[in-house]
């Protein structure tokens, strides 16, 4: 399988854009998580790959989305984009996450990547605007690998998405991307509605016959003004796509990217380790793109590395949100984000300004952490790679009490009734 996929990458890809991608996000991410662990041990902060929503308007109205796409657009500026960039580069920091909305709306997105060519972005995307000038730019530049959605079959696409004829805009702004020779991921909000199309062998051997490179299977979060909850995988199902994951590791020449596990199986969340943090259209900067709280901001006047390291909001975020649960708060405890931003005076980072509210209508249920039930890495490339770059950096050794954790599967249908036995911070 190792030799299957070193030759597809030597054989299907452009040699300058390889080269490009393992130099700024392999070589130059490995040393930013370096620099990361060295400033851990000195008692400082700063998160070594930052996600940014450059823009928050979209051209279409997904179930569950949490971004005000239909508000008046807002956008991080090229200015402050390039000035956000340039403070994290100082920082050791080589590899950026773009978001939207969708980002390609962003008149000035290629601007960014044109000047700032010394780093690696990942831009996640329907795929509706990479045109042949589009995908041709991408090229020229080097720097940016498009991970495009897809999150189902023709009918399930358009309902999820809301609107008729997603799929095939989608599929041809992938197949455009690949045209040119571009590093090309895909990837799924997996959910009941889609799990069965795209979590399976022929799916993954279908995007390996078109030439994608790598793979992201997230899990739906019901969050947002319409969470769709009915969407949300249970404990099964949820079990059966980390299973997936790690099996298709093992067997298939792709990438298969993953954020809430180390190399054992244990769960983790990216923002609770402090791996990486996000910064929202307005320039708020919050724990990830899922939690529209925040007390600081980009445009605030001190230094980037200054804000991060001495936030009393996102540090707490951290060790709370670790003492209590491996998984995501958000879906398990949002009662505890509810009583951190009234601790901290945290504000609703979004236009409808109901995140609170929204906060108290979820019905907890569990996220990755599945206690008792960790599913290992059966590849050893990966088992390496997450030993060194991606795990819980000591975060749940320092702070994660068992005594703490609530099982929301456990006695389901009292979960309404047991939000008042929740502990109050202190």
């Amino acid at each position: 399988m190792y030799l299957r996929l070193a030759s597809r990458f030597l054989f299907e890809t452009d040699k300058r854009l390889l080269a490009k991608a393992a130099w700024t996000l392999g070589v130059k991410g490995l040393w930013s998580v370096h620099k990361h662990k060295r400033r851990l041990k000195r008692g400082e902060f700063f998160p070594p790959f930052l996600y940014l929503s450059v823009i928050n308007s979209c051209n279409l109205r997904c179930q569950g989305c949490w971004v005000d796409v239909a508000a008046k657009q807002q956008r991080i500026e090229l200015d402050a984009a390039n000035e956000t960039i340039r403070q994290a580069k100082a920082m050791g920091n080589s590899f950026f996450g773009i978001l939207g909305g969708e980002p390609f709306m962003h008149k000035d997105l290629l601007k960014i990547f044109e000047q700032n060519r010394d780093v690696y972005f990942q831009v996640f995307t329907n795929g509706h605007f990479i045109t042949d000038e589009v995908a041709a730019e991408l090229k020229r530049l080097g720097n940016v690998t498009p991970l495009i959605s897809v999150e189902g079959s023709e009918i399930i696409s358009d309902e999820r998405r809301g609107r008729a004829g997603v799929l095939n805009q989608t599929m041809e702004g992938l197949k455009t991307a690949l045209k040119h020779n571009l590093l090309v991921g895909v990837c799924t909000s997996v959910c009941k509605s889609n799990i069965d199309d795209l979590v399976n062998d022929a799916w993954v051997d279908r995007l390996i016959e078109m030439g994608v490179m790598y793979c992201w299977f997230h899990i739906y979060r019901p969050v947002g003004p319409e969470s769709n909850a009915q969407l949300a995988l249970n404990s099964d199902e949820q079990r059966r796509v980390r299973q997936f994951v790690v099996d298709t590791r093992a067997t298939k020449p792709i990438i298969v990217i993953d954020a809430y596990h180390d190399d054992a199986g244990n769960a983790l969340c990216p923002a609770a380790t402090g791996f990486t943090h996000h910064v929202g259209p307005w320039g708020d900067l919050e724990p990830c793109p899922v939690i529209q709280l925040a007390t600081e901001s980009i445009h605030d006047d001190r230094p980037l590395a200054e804000t991060f390291n001495e936030s009393q909001f996102l540090k707490e975020f951290r060790s709370l949100t670790a003492e209590h649960t491996r998984g995501c708060v958000i879906m398990e405890r949002p009662d505890l984000l509810v009583e951190l931003a009234e601790k901290h005076g945290a504000r609703d980072t979004t236009a409808r300004g109901a995140v609170i509210e929204e906060l108290k209508n979820v019905t907890p249920r569990r996220s990755q952490f599945q206690p008792g039930d960790e599913i290992p890495e059966r590849s050893f490339v990966y088992r390496w790679a997450k030993k060194y770059a991606f795990n819980d950096f000591g975060t749940y050794a320092r702070h994660f009490d068992a005594a703490k954790y609530r099982d929301p599967d456990k006695d389901a249908p009292d979960r309404e009734s047991s939000k008042s036995e929740l502990p109050v911070l202190q």
